[in-house]
């Protein structure tokens, strides 16, 4: 009688062992456990009587790396306590939850080469597709080497999809979920021009965001279409957050003290700016409007309550997953005509409390 080679790794099977005791290639092997490839009878018959034998249990990550197993998704995000793709994170979560697939969350603290260092790694664990939340970096190189992890991901059964940023360019499978970004911030400084604000300060976020720039060029075309000029000394660049909305103010309080209205790139920045407008002893919107962007719950809990533009986040984040399950149920026909989807939500203006027409006087302060 033969002697039986004892399973490797310190007595638990691998799927190498089951492939040399069953006589089959492990290739084999892998597609007899995954059941997405047609196989005999007799093979199957053959391997499972030997993943009997040894009691080998398949491990789940190798089986997400065949296509097999649970689907994972990554989520990237820049910050995981902003409030805004927080809302997308739980879209996509809510979505991957409903099919039965696992979610992981990954913070890239707002720097590109932890970004593309993070794709690089989910793209190795082999999760079905990676989430990128939030504006992309504008500048060539990052923009090429995302165009190559995402060929990357593609060649690996994986995806890329890009939430609130552009499409990259060329032909790149990757699919964009996105919102009207600039049409939010043309239909927001339209407000407050219309209510009679000609001096406007503008917040729009870091310069080198595409968001920003995106809501800069709402800006700029809402005042170039009621024709008024539009003062570039009056836009204030800065992070999503609080402080800056605070600092942005109150230099611009001592530098141009003659804007009328904030306009603020997020709500966050706006509740900074409005504290910073109050420090000042100023009342809004009596003395100064103020507005924001993105419409999550805090805009309704400040007081007075903020106008500001609704973005569908968590929406963005189902539409998001959904893309991807819909793109693994096409299986091989994934590719034909799927590359380069893009996708855009609509934004719309909510009208709270905290714009009216600016008072009748010279300058503030």
């Amino acid at each position: 009688m033969s002697q039986r080679k004892a399973p490797s790794d310190a007595g638990r099977a691998t799927i190498r062992d089951v492939a040399e005791r069953a006589g089959v290639s492990v290739a084999s092997v892998s597609r007899v456990l995954s059941g997405n490839y047609p196989v005999s009878d007799e093979l199957r018959r053959r391997v499972m009587k030997v993943v009997r034998d040894l009691d080998y249990v398949t491990n789940a990550h190798a089986r997400s790396l065949a296509g097999g197993g649970t689907p994972t998704v990554a989520i990237l995000i820049n910050n995981i306590t902003g409030a805004a793709f927080a809302h997308v994170a739980k879209g996509v979560e809510g979505a991957a939850t409903l099919r039965g697939w696992l979610s992981l969350v990954g913070t890239t603290g707002d720097d590109p080469e932890r970004e593309l260092a993070l794709v690089n790694l989910m793209r190795q664990q082999g999760v079905a597709a990676v989430v990128l939340l939030g504006g992309a970096y504008d500048y060539d190189e990052y923009q090429l080497r995302m165009a190559r992890f995402a060929r990357s991901l593609d060649a690996a059964g994986s995806h890329l999809v890009l939430v609130g940023r552009p499409p990259l360019e060329g032909d790149v499978p990757a699919t964009t979920v996105d919102y009207d970004n600039e049409g939010g911030a043309y239909a927001m400084a339209s407000h407050l021009l219309s209510a009679g604000h000609r001096r406007v300060l503008v917040l729009p976020g870091p310069a080198e965001l595409t968001t920003a720039q995106g809501r800069l060029r709402g800006a700029r075309r809402a005042f170039e279409a009621y024709g008024v000029p539009f003062d570039p000394g009056l836009v204030r660049h800065g992070p999503y957050d609080d402080t800056h909305g605070y600092d942005a103010v109150a230099a611009a309080l001592h530098e141009t003290p003659d804007f009328t209205a904030v306009l603020a790139g997020t709500d966050v920045v706006a509740a900074g700016a409005m504290q910073a407008l109050r420090t000042a002893g100023l009342r809004v919107p009596e003395d100064v409007s103020i507005v924001g962007y993105d419409d999550i719950p805090l805009a309704s809990q400040l007081t007075p309550q903020l106008t500001t533009v609704h973005v569908p986040y968590e929406e963005m984040g189902r539409v998001a997953l959904r893309a991807v399950a819909d793109r693994r149920a096409r299986g091989a026909g994934r590719r034909r005509g799927t590359d380069g989807e893009h996708l855009v939500l609509g934004t719309h203006v909510v009208v709270r409390n905290s714009v009216q027409p600016p008072a009748p006087r010279g300058q503030l302060g």
